[in-house]
């Protein structure tokens, strides 16, 4: 369709410009982005489609044509020495290989072409120009012609070198890059936020760009602020054959490059890579969106040339959107196993990463004042790898009047009994044991693979047969061998199911204690410190007649565990609780692990800390979880695939493709005797 643009057609093309337009200010000024990244490149694709249906209504001040946003008067405006175009963006398969293809028509010919895969950043892009090896100024994006300096603010951050480190220095060299916040960083700063009364940033890369943008460096020094490199400007007194080798060189001269950066031959390669960087996006330790994809040949690059707003030699694949926006109805609260109190919110049915959200988590009543989320507002739900969905903030620009703070209620909405929050704590407890959903919870979560992994008796199980009175704690659970006759009464309980039951009760008889322990909801108290604790004591009696201080004394037991046990077993239900299941013939006892492979308790919490460590295939002396459990015990973080980042894959048998990945990236494969080494002599011992 083309010709002259009818009224809808303008009203609709202006109504796109004016929010576009007030996004992009919003995003790099004032870093209170009003719509997500996805509508934000919904309402420009609808935009660019509308001016290629209608030519007549393009003109050079559409948004189609311009990058970043207007500088902020508050800094002094800075002349890039070339400009910081934009990228233009595929969203599938079919629309790389579309670029793919301009590409090979642009270069006039079929010899395969490299290409260079870079994660795309979730950051601030600043641009940093060194003169004769010394950082002569630092800017921001700004309009992609004139940024802000905000040099003295760079320069608080570490990752910033304030001198090449290079014999023989460039007269000038323009370095783009991402500043950001590591994601680690970025969580321990929000939890101090919050606990000193303090709104929450809403995510990292607002948090990055406000701190990159603070007046004050002293400010901008207070926040862990990291950068990623990722290509150049102008340059004077060096060249570079390839994208990829200019890279290497900053890498060289003690610039920060993204260690997942790689380079690739063939769109078919490209593609492959932006799976891979799909599936690992959210091992690694910072935020990623996307995949830059770069002709990686200079000379090529020269050849394809440039539109007046994006590198022709460039794309930008962008990852399904894991954040949306919606309407939050309501905040109820749910009661947990151990009294817990959890708000969450209900929402207007929205599609985040591939699965409709209608409930998010809320976590306490602290974080719902400090993200200041209210019912009726326009909200941000994330949802992250195989993370519970959660509200990130509230869009504060679409807030509807008369909205109010949401309270805590005063009583527990299950069973009337009124709510408490102990001193020092976050979080609300109903302590009511007799509470019908803590004891629906409980039951349930006992049964859990985690704790007794009592085969056939899942969630709705446990609601009828809690309804029908049949169970009211763990005791009962032994109990209901002699009462076979009333669970054949209940409705779908045929005698097959009801023999199969009990089956899995009576294996859960002989589970080791730490499973009891789990299974017990005591509160604070996880898989890990159970393990700990179980050993210690050997069997349930000791252990539920020790004081304090020999709690304490077990490795890895502080004070807080330790009194949240004792209470538990000093309470007068419990205490009939543990000589109800010694009545029933339970007598659970410690289960000795394989040797070396410890729980935490006894060992160095610090032996492989900053490794990342990888299991897959099965292992003889472990579980997964037990894999798992003992490399977090001694610092290590255990992530699901194999990346750059990734230090040792273990792998036992059947592994699968990740062995065959991790010899790809070099990284060292351990056995099961391997991992007993690291386990007990850290890099060393998995090195040997």
């Amino acid at each position: 369709m083309s010709g002259r643009p009818d009224t809808e057609a303008r009203r609709r093309h202006d109504e796109l410009s004016r929010t576009i337009r007030d996004a992009r200010y919003r995003y790099y000024v004032l870093s209170e982005p009003p719509m997500t990244d996805a509508a934000f490149d919904a309402a420009l694709r609808e935009l660019e489609e509308l001016e290629r249906a209608h030519p007549a209504l393009v003109s050079a001040g559409s948004p189609t044509r311009q990058v970043g946003a207007p500088v902020d008067v508050a800094f002094a405006p800075v002349t890039h020495p070339t400009p910081m175009l934009s990228l233009d963006n595929a969203f599938d398969r079919a629309e790389v290989e579309a670029w793919a293809e301009r590409v090979r028509r642009g270069l006039g010919s079929d010899d395969p072409v490299r290409y260079t895969c870079e994660r795309k950043i979730d950051g601030v892009a600043v641009d940093l120009v060194y003169r004769d090896g010394v950082l002569e100024r630092a800017a921001t994006r700004g309009d992609g012609t004139t940024g802000e300096d905000v040099t003295a603010q760079a320069l608080t951050i570490a990752d910033v070198p304030y001198r090449l480190a290079v014999a023989d220095p460039p007269a000038l060299l323009e370095v783009r890059g991402e500043v950001h916040l590591p994601l680690a960083a970025f969580d321990r700063m929000n939890a101090e936020r919050i606990e000193a009364g303090e709104a929450a940033f809403m995510n990292p890369r607002n948090a990055a760009s406000g701190a990159l943008r603070q007046k004050d460096p002293a400010a901008t020094a207070a926040r862990p602020l990291a950068l990623w490199v990722h290509g150049l400007g102008a340059v004077e007194g060096v060249t570079f054959a390839g994208h990829s080798e200019a890279l290497r060189w900053l890498a060289d001269a003690g610039l920060p490059v993204p260690p997942e950066t790689t380079t690739v031959d063939g769109v078919a390669a490209v593609w492959a890579e932006i799976e891979r960087a799909t599936a690992e996006r959210h091992e690694l330790a910072y935020e990623t969106d996307g995949v830059v994809v770069k002709v990686d040949d200079r000379a090529q690059q020269e050849r394809l040339g440039w539109t007046s707003r994006a590198p022709r030699w460039a794309i930008a694949y962008k990852m399904p959107p894991v954040e949306q926006q919606t309407r939050l109805l309501g905040i109820e609260v749910n009661v947990g196993r151990t009294g817990k109190v959890a708000p969450f919110a209900v929402l207007e049915p929205v599609l985040v990463a591939g699965t409709t959200i209608t409930h998010a988590t809320l976590h306490n009543e602290l974080q719902v004042h400090a993200k200041d989320v209210r019912v009726g507002d326009t909200v941000v739900v994330r949802r992250a790898g195989d993370v519970i969905p959660e509200v990130v903030g509230p869009v504060l620009s679409a807030r509807p009047r008369g909205t109010r703070r949401w309270r805590m209620p005063a009583t527990c909405p299950f069973c009337g009994q009124p709510l408490v929050r102990p001193e020092g704590e976050a979080h609300h407890l109903c302590e009511n044991v007799d509470c019908p959903n803590r004891l629906l919870e409980s039951v349930t979560h006992l049964a859990s693979r985690g704790a007794l992994d009592i085969e056939g008796l899942g969630e709705q199980t446990v609601e009828l047969l809690v309804e029908r009175g049949l169970v009211g704690d763990l005791a009962d659970l032994f109990r209901l061998e002699g009462r076979r006759e009333e669970l054949l009464a209940l409705d779908g309980f045929q005698q097959r199911r009801v023999d199969n039951l009990l089956a899995g009760i009576d294996a859960a008889r002989t589970r080791p204690l730490d499973r009891f322990l789990v299974a017990f909801n005591i509160r604070h108290l996880g898989p890990t410190y159970a393990r700990a604790l179980a050993r210690a004591f050997g069997e349930l009696g000791p252990l539920a007649a020790a004081d304090t201080d020999a709690l304490e004394a077990v490795d890895g037991i502080g004070p807080v565990i330790a009194a949240s046990v004792r209470s538990w077993f000093d309470n007068p239900r419990n205490v009939q609780l543990v000589a109800d299941l010694a009545a029933l013939g339970v007598a659970p006892r410690a289960e000795a692990g394989p040797a070396g492979a410890g729980d935490g308790a006894g060992t160095d919490p610090t032996l492989l800390e900053g490794l990342t460590v990888v299991v897959t295939g099965t292992l003889e002396g472990f579980t997964r979880d037990e894999a798992r459990a003992a490399l977090e015990a001694r610092g290590a973080k255990v992530a699901g695939s194999v990346s750059g980042r990734t230090d040792y894959l273990v792998a036992g048998a059947a592994p699968g493709s990740k062995v065959g990945r991790a010899e790809q990236l070099g990284v060292p494969v351990l056995d099961e005797s391997g991992l007993l080494a690291l386990l007990a002599s850290g890099p060393d011992g998995g090195a040997a």
